[in-house]
């Protein structure tokens, strides 16, 4: 296995135990690389010294929206050489831009705060942001939400992808070269967006749920 990933913190299970079986796994060359998912920055390098090693990877959540990563554990991978794995770089389809209010998202998106109208409405200068540069580029907006994140040294992405011809519209997102002014205008454009969330965004998706029976 190239890289066998320990997909949460485990509370129950020391982490100095998973650390030592994975430790046995790369001596008798079951595995060739450690990696990690969800796990902050100390926890990050607490694996490594127990591990008495590198540990590769750290799959997180990271997206244009949800950039938490970029404060430690981005910049620690970069320094280090290790790889961050973005997980729901699209936001769950927030950053398609395909969604405009008009109609509540079923699935797991119904109960995502991201696409209340109230949010659709404050993102739409991200939205757009998305939509013009991806009209620059002959590319959809989430190509270009793609490539705005894979642009970031030692980042990886994994969008999911329901078609052949999805899979290979998210591949071709590596051919995107995108601007150092549209990486800006992107970046700054999702600083400013200030999205309903937690206990503030409740009564708004109670009062959807109930719109959609």
């Amino acid at each position: 296995i190239d890289l066998y990933q320990v997909h949460w913190p485990n509370p129950v299970i020391p982490l100095a135990s998973t650390m030592l079986g994975m430790a046995r796994l790369l001596r008798t060359g079951v595995i060739r690389h450690v990696g990690v998912s969800n796990f902050g920055l100390k926890r990050w390098q607490d694996a490594e010294r127990l591990l008495g090693g590198p540990v590769l990877s750290n799959q997180v959540q990271y997206n244009l929206v949800a950039r938490g990563p970029e404060s430690d554990v981005v910049p620690f991978a970069q320094r280090n050489g290790r790889i961050v794995i973005a997980y729901s770089p699209l936001a769950q389809g927030f950053l398609t831009a395909k969604y405009d209010g008009s109609k509540a998202p079923g699935g797991v998106r119904a109960s995502n705060s991201l696409f209340l109208p109230e949010n659709l409405a404050r993102g739409a200068e991200l939205l757009n942001g998305l939509r013009d540069v991806a009209k620059s580029h002959g590319a959809t907006p989430a190509q270009v939400a793609l490539a705005w994140l894979i642009r970031r040294p030692n980042v990886v992405a994994i969008p999911g992808a329901s078609s052949v011809a999805q899979l290979e519209a998210n591949a071709a997102a590596a051919d995107l070269e995108l601007s150092d002014e549209e990486d800006r205008q992107l970046r700054e454009a999702a600083e400013r967006f200030v999205p309903l969330s937690g206990l503030t965004a409740m009564p708004h998706l109670l009062r959807a749920r109930l719109r959609t029976g």
